[in-house]
């Protein structure tokens, strides 16, 4: 990790607020909306994610609903590059494809459009937090299935103390998993 890394993720970790047993006793949620409320650590953000759209060569940015969107829409503009959201189950026009997985609680299923990609455009999929790897996952088997390939994932936090990265690697086949935090 480069000084410059350092300075961008002291600087994200600052603007994440913890805020205990939410959505129910026992959990500790990271909030990003302060991180969202402040210039510097959002602009920094979206030029991070900007920075590593074009280190890696893509030419779209994905974002998954719906904090995914936030991070990844502005990346896309500062990159240059057109974005591309995969959403909740029914909540896009047209032909998708779909993607469902299971949950502690229960199964999703996510949906891309048929063509959000040429064929073989490399995309840079955005999200802020990886924690089980169950969205990511299936949202990176959609990349694929419509056709584009996988320049790399970057999430803004990752939760270590969950499996997350382990279950997301048969599905990156090679490609990077950055995290721009880890907690």
């Amino acid at each position: 990790m480069t000084t410059q890394d350092t300075v961008l993720a002291e600087l994200l970790a600052s603007r994440i607020k913890d805020v205990p047993d939410y959505p129910k006793p026992g959990v500790l949620f990271k909030d990003i909306a302060p991180l969202l409320a402040d210039a510097e650590a959002f602009g920094a953000l979206t030029r991070a994610l900007a920075d590593r759209a074009a280190a890696l060569g893509a030419t779209k940015v994905v974002g998954l609903e719906a904090r995914g969107f936030v991070l990844a829409a502005p990346a896309a503009v500062a990159a240059g590059l057109g974005f591309v959201p995969i959403r909740k189950k029914g909540k896009l026009p047209g032909e998708v494809f779909a993607r469902s997985y299971d949950l502690e609680y229960g199964s999703a299923t996510l949906e891309v459009q048929c063509d959000a990609f040429a064929p073989g455009e490399r995309v840079l999929v955005v999200d802020d937090v990886l924690a089980t790897g169950g969205t990511l996952g299936a949202s990176l088997d959609l990349v694929r299935e419509a056709g584009a390939l996988l320049a790399g994932v970057v999430v803004l936090m990752e939760l270590s103390f969950l499996p997350g990265r382990e279950r997301l690697l048969p599905h990156l086949a090679g490609a990077p998993l950055e995290a721009l935090v880890t907690v």
